[in-house]
């Protein structure tokens, strides 16, 4: 694991969402890990913002990677996907600039397999 500002402050995940749902016009997908993004709000201004992503809403128009903003006294937020200019995946170092939310579908999928592995594995030893 690289060491970054988020990695230092990763904690295990509470209440964090397991399994993919439907809210409203949402399709809501688990997502974990911590992320270090280069995020423009809606005024222009740029940031870097330290995540611990918690899932992953895609709307009607919008996508959204909700988690704990770890400099705002650790409140949830939801950022915007097209704000995110760049992000860095603090558990392997991997930069990403270009097709962002591939990439972080891609994620939320891998982890969705891995967890569904997981439950099998425990069902069978039951």
């Amino acid at each position: 694991m690289v060491s970054t500002l988020a990695t230092s402050l990763l904690r295990p995940a509470r209440n964090a969402p397991v399994e993919e749902r439907i809210e409203g016009n949402w399709h809501v997908y688990p997502l974990e890990g911590a992320l270090e993004l280069d995020y423009v709000d809606q005024a222009g201004n740029a940031s870097r913002r330290w995540v611990l992503a918690r899932e992953l809403k895609v709307g009607p128009g919008k996508m959204l990677l909700g988690g704990i903003d770890i400099l705002t006294e650790d409140s949830y937020r939801g950022f915007r996907v097209d704000r995110i200019q760049r992000l860095e995946d603090a558990e392997t170092g991997l930069e990403v600039e270009h097709n962002i939310l591939d990439w972080l579908m891609k994620r939320a999928e891998q982890q969705a397999k891995a967890r569904r592995k997981s439950l099998a594995r425990a069902q069978a030893r039951a």
